[in-house]
C-alpha cells in the first residue's frame, strides 16, 4: 500500500508543475497569460456545461478525464500555440516522451489507464475524443472574441486560419456550436481587418 501511495503522491507533486506552464492565450480580462492548469480546468467546465451538445455516443465522464490529463505533457514539452510556428512532428515526439515520463510516476494500472486516455485524446478518433478535442479548440476563440482578439493579434491570425485550425475540429464534435460561433468570428474579422 505504501509503495502505491508513494507513486501516486509523486505523480501529484510533479503534476503541480502544470500551474507554472504559461500558454500563449490570455485571460479574458487581458490581465495575464493563462497557465495550462487553468486551461485544463476551464475546458473541463466547458465540457460539462456543453455536454448537451455532445453526440449520443459521448461519455462525458471519460471526456472530463481526457481533458484533465490532455495537457499534462506540457510540463516537459511546453505549450505549442495553435497559431504558432511549430514543428508538429518534433512536438509530438516531445509530448510522447513527456507522457512516458509523467505517467510513469504512477502505479502500473493507473499509468496504463491514463496513458490510454491521453493517447485516445491525441488520436481524436473516438466519439469521446472528438468531443474533447472540439472543446479544447473552442475555449480560446471565445476568449479572444471577448478580449478583442489578444492572441490573434500576437500571432497575426486570419479568419481562414481559424476556420481550418479551429473550425475543422470544432465542427466534428460540436457542429451546432460552430454554426453559432462562425458568424461571430466573421463579424470580428470584418471589423478588425
Amino acid at each position: 500500500m505504501s509503495e502505491r501511495l508513494d507513486a501516486q503522491i509523486a505523480f501529484l507533486r510533479e503534476a503541480d508543475k502544470l500551474k507554472s506552464v504559461l500558454r500563449a492565450s490570455r485571460l479574458i480580462d487581458g490581465s495575464r497569460r493563462e497557465n495550462s492548469a487553468e486551461h485544463s480546468w476551464h475546458i473541463m467546465l466547458y465540457a460539462l456545461v456543453l455536454s448537451d451538445q455532445a453526440g449520443p455516443d459521448v461519455d462525458i465522464n471519460r471526456v472530463l478525464r481526457m481533458l484533465l490529463l490532455h495537457d499534462i505533457v506540457e510540463i516537459d514539452a511546453g505549450d505549442a500555440p495553435i497559431h504558432g510556428d511549430v514543428d508538429h512532428a518534433a512536438m509530438a515526439a516531445r509530448e510522447a516522451a513527456a507522457a512516458d515520463r509523467l505517467f510513469g510516476f504512477l502505479p502500473d494500472d493507473q499509468a496504463t489507464h491514463f496513458r490510454a486516455l491521453w493517447d485516445e485524446f491525441e488520436a481524436a478518433a473516438t466519439p469521446d475524443a472528438i468531443f474533447a478535442k472540439s472543446i479544447d479548440r473552442l475555449q480560446t476563440p471565445i476568449a479572444n472574441l471577448v478580449s478583442g482578439g489578444d492572441s490573434w493579434v500576437d500571432y497575426n491570425v486570419t479568419l481562414a486560419q481559424l476556420e481550418q485550425r479551429v473550425g475543422v475540429p470544432v465542427r466534428r464534435g460540436l457542429p451546432r456550436v460552430w454554426e453559432w460561433l462562425l458568424p461571430q468570428l466573421r463579424a470580428f474579422f470584418a471589423r478588425n481587418t
